[in-house]
């Protein structure tokens, strides 16, 4: 019976730490980023999105390979490769998911409004209330994990009925992987997404939840794997479910219905309305389940790793984590409460996520070569070393040409 209870229990904290990455990438953020920018590039961002998947396989698989093997966290890591570097990443990933999670909150807001009508603001404390209430349950993290796989379940069969829904020239979509109209302008489009997948602490956040279940060291590499390829996996799935059906939305054949493309580029919540258009009322409610869904479990995944950051620069954060935890889905609801419009915030968000993904992955690089993080015996895939240093030269490169670019996303 021990064994049995022991082995659901690895499965469940295994699973949970896979789709609380999942849903932490496959949050508000990433329906909006993504939304728009289909509805903008039609065919031509199945580049992008094909790109995005296979630097976020090659980049977590590094980070939470180290991260499993050394048992220590991001920041312990990059401060071992230089000492005060740990520090400077806390500080970029603390910022970057609190910019985050100010646009999870407002992407729970939205889909209260959208399956209930509910005024924006009531929606936000709303669902800055719910996520505090589900962090502090009786069961604690285990209750958080158990939520991400539900929460990413639900989101998943919501896409795929809508994007059946929406008939996509799938085709045409297959042939712009390999020659996509006008590639220059994916760049500032590529990198808000890569952010918006692995950038800042979404990368970390499954990893970071492992070791707080007790894993780490050579022998478990092989659990933090397999989790981080089953959230790639997840957040693959839905991301191509998600642009499949916007696409759809978008065209009729290989015609442009330049309607619907005004439609989602010039609404305030383009998921819902490219869902509205594929699946009428019943889409637009069931966009509002997904969003809710992704929203909730963001919040609290944002929060829980920011703080999994923080915790390591003074023991007064780590005996009181909970409550910082609490802390910053306050002030993050506060926030969007005051400010209102995610829509801006969720993207200008992956884009800074964007910008620390180069920073984070060549720490991780540096750091798998040294015997003071690995151990002696450890020997850290060289094709993974290789594809990694390209991630991080080309996301380098993004970040670079996009930084000029930035404020055109708002146009």
């Amino acid at each position: 019976m021990s064994s049995e209870k022991t082995s659901e229990r690895s499965t469940s904290v295994l699973l949970g730490a896979a789709f609380l990455m999942a849903t932490s990438a496959i949050g508000p953020g990433f329906l909006t980023q993504t939304s728009q920018f289909t509805a903008k590039y039609l065919a031509s961002f199945a580049f992008v999105i094909v790109c995005v998947i296979i630097m976020d396989i090659v980049a977590q698989s590094n980070i939470w390979s180290v991260i499993g093997v050394s048992g220590l966290r991001g920041q312990e890591i990059a401060n071992r490769v230089v000492p005060g570097l740990g520090v400077f990443l806390t500080v970029l990933v603390v910022l970057g998911g609190l910019a985050f999670n100010i646009g999870n909150v407002g992407g729970v807001a939205l889909g209260f409004n959208a399956m209930f009508g509910m005024p924006e603001k009531i929606g936000a404390a709303l669902g800055g209330i719910l996520a505090i209430c589900i962090f502090l349950s009786k069961g604690g993290k285990s209750v958080v994990d158990k939520f991400a796989q539900v929460m990413g379940a639900i989101i998943i069969l919501v896409m795929l009925f809508v994007a059946f829904s929406s008939k996509p020239p799938v085709g045409d979509a297959v042939v712009h992987i390999f020659k996509p109209e006008n590639p220059g302008s994916l760049v500032g489009p590529m990198l808000t997404l890569l952010g918006g997948s692995c950038g800042g602490y979404i990368t970390f956040s499954g990893a970071h939840r492992l070791l707080d279940a007790g894993y780490g060291g050579k022998d478990d590499v092989s659990h933090f794997r397999k989790s981080v390829l089953t959230g790639c996996c997840v957040s693959g799935i839905v991301r191509i479910l998600l642009f499949l059906c916007v696409l759809g939305v978008c065209t009729s054949g290989a015609q442009v219905v330049a309607a619907n493309v005004e439609a989602i580029t010039g609404a305030a919540n383009p998921a819902a309305e490219a869902f509205r258009l594929a699946a009428g009322n019943i889409g637009y409610k069931l966009f509002g389940l997904a969003l809710f869904a992704a929203g909730v479990t963001s919040v609290i995944g944002a929060a829980y790793t920011s703080v999994s950051f923080l915790k390591t620069l003074n023991p007064f954060i780590a005996e009181n984590e909970k409550w910082f935890i609490v802390a910053f889905i306050a002030f993050s609801t506060l926030v969007m409460v005051i400010l209102g419009g995610a829509k801006k915030m969720v993207i200008l968000a992956g884009a800074v996520n964007g910008l620390i993904l180069p920073i984070s992955l060549a720490c991780i690089l540096l750091a798998c070569r040294k015997k003071s993080v690995v151990g002696e015996d450890y020997k850290h895939p060289v094709w993974l070393q290789v594809l990694g240093w390209v991630v991080v030269v080309f996301a380098a490169y993004l970040a670079v040409r996009a930084l000029p670019n930035l404020a055109k996303l708002f146009s």
